[in-house]
């Protein structure tokens, strides 16, 4: 009777991938008191994500973190592990891109932003359009099924708080962009929209105007009441004139945007400057005054929020708050990148928040006010 061939140890690549190490049948290794990331953490005082980031030669880490982690390293001589690594870095990012109803501007400046980093971070971005009322439920529901590892959310679905639940229970990791309240529960990169309309509106008012039209963006997005918040604390912070025919809501839209410098144009005692939520219902303002015979600066200053190719396409260019769309897109993609990666890699330090730097940018859209206000005769 022959006896049976004897089988070959499973073997364990924690040590390093050409110098494997046997393993006991249970899957673990024989040798106790193999260190671990999370002993490397604890030994250095910061979380396993910090740990994996050193390891990975993150260049943000400080240096004094850095140390830290690298005498833990040597105090437990830990090896990570390299084959695993190798192969989670070989294994394409899946990230799913959800939009619904943007101004072709804002968008396509996002899309640049997140392809630049797709290109370096070797991610497959699976674009989704979220038509019609609660569409994106089915497109949400479809991403986690086909797989993806995480999802980019920008306006207005960063504001939908159903999807943001229907993607936290489903444990996948998310960040949205411009959110004017973002959720603790996902990533965010976003700005200060609140101070980016108080110091427009401090600018228009230092030009010397004292009535202001403000086109309100849409009322499901946060970032539209935190901008109305920063107009209305600037008017009230300098005294000058609030009076509510001068509030005109809009929707974020050029048509909007020419339904509300109607409105704000046709008022017999007219605003001598509009402050829009965005670029687009600005250039409809600039639109408007024209078919009215007003000169942009000279009768009318009209500003605008976003800073897109928009603005510069018109005439006259606009003055407008610059919200670097394309670096939050890439912002976007690599905090989501070092989330799933960290996953990965076993550490999860939860979501990143980062409100990023605005600016004021003046064109030619701008002046003092040096004529008295036309009236419309409308009104």
């Amino acid at each position: 009777m022959t006896k049976p061939k004897a089988q070959p140890e499973p073997v364990d690549f924690n040590q390093d991938a050409g110098t494997p190490r046997p393993k006991g049948r249970s899957g673990m290794t024989d040798k106790p008191g193999v260190p671990t990331m999370s002993d490397v953490a604890r030994l250095a005082g910061v979380s396993p994500m910090t740990v994996s980031r050193v390891m990975n030669g993150d260049p943000n880490v400080r240096q004094s973190t850095r140390r830290k982690v690298d005498d833990a390293v040597a105090a437990l001589n830990y090896v990570p592990n390299q084959a695993a690594r190798r192969l989670a870095g070989a294994r394409p990012i899946r990230v799913g891109f959800l939009y619904s109803n943007p101004s072709a501007g804002y968008l396509s400046e996002f899309l640049v932003g997140l392809l630049n980093q797709a290109s370096i971070h070797n991610v497959q971005l699976v674009v989704e359009n979220c038509e019609g009322e609660r569409a994106w439920d089915a497109q949400t529901r479809r991403l986690i099924d086909n797989g993806v590892d995480g999802i980019i959310l920008p306006p207005p679905l960063c504001d939908t708080p159903g999807l943001i639940d229907l993607i936290d229970a489903a444990g996948m990791p998310a960040v949205t962009v411009a959110c004017g309240q973002p959720d603790e529960r996902v990533g965010a990169v976003s700005i200060d929209d609140y101070q980016a309309a108080y110091d427009m509106t401090c600018h228009l008012i230092a030009l010397g105007h004292h009535r202001i039209g403000f086109i309100i963006g849409h009322p499901n997005q946060t970032a539209s009441g935190r901008r109305l918040a920063g107009f209305k604390a600037a008017i009230a912070a300098k005294g000058v004139e609030s009076a509510p025919e001068l509030l005109v809501q809009g929707m974020f839209t050029y048509r909007s945007g020419l339904d509300a410098a109607e409105i704000l144009l046709g008022l017999e005692q007219r605003p001598t400057a509009v402050f829009a939520s965005n670029d687009d219902m600005a250039a409809a303002t600039v639109a408007i005054a024209h078919r009215l015979g007003l000169d942009v600066p000279g009768d009318l200053t009209v500003a605008g929020f976003d800073d897109t190719a928009l603005a510069t396409t018109i005439w006259p260019e606009l003055t407008t708050v610059r919200q670097p769309i394309t670096q939050m897109a890439e912002t976007a993609v690599q905090f989501l990148v070092r989330h799933i990666r960290a996953r990965r890699d076993g550490a999860d330090e939860g979501p990143q928040h980062l409100v990023m730097d605005f600016s004021l940018i003046r064109r030619q859209s701008d002046a003092a006010p040096r004529r008295r206000p036309k009236t419309s005769g409308k009104r």
